[in-house]
């Protein structure tokens, strides 16, 4: 039987990734790490089922968007293309995905001034 633990976090401004696993039968263990603008659909598929989805919204819909394309150009190395798209999302009915992801990219947006807020299903049941 395996045994794996999976996560996000934010590391010195990078968006970071885990998996660690271990045998209950054996001794054998082992762990993979990794860095960048995405984590792969395995994790990502995990934390979304095990803890449900953020949501991220900007919350000054009249705000101009060229702060928000420049963090997220800079963040996540969109074209300016990918970037616009996403900035639209995010202003209109914001951007959806893991907690850690959503709060990756509220902190490269606060950086530049832009006011974000993230919203869960324990903060929208309040």
């Amino acid at each position: 039987m395996l045994t794996r633990d999976i996560g996000q976090c934010i590391d010195r401004g990078e968006l970071w990734w885990t998996i660690e696993g271990a045998c209950r039968t054996c001794a054998n263990v082992w762990c993979e790490q990794g860095t960048g603008a995405a984590s792969p659909d395995e994790i990502r598929e995990a934390l979304l089922a095990a803890h449900g989805p953020a949501r991220l919204r900007i919350v000054d819909a009249e705000s101009s968007l060229v702060p928000v394309l420049r963090a997220l150009r800079e963040m996540l190395h969109l074209s300016l293309h990918e970037a616009r798209a996403m900035a639209t999302t995010l202003k209109e009915t914001g951007l959806v995905g893991t907690l850690v992801e959503m709060q990756f990219i509220a902190d490269g947006l606060q950086r530049r001034s832009v006011a974000t807020a993230i919203e869960t299903d324990e903060t929208q049941a309040d």
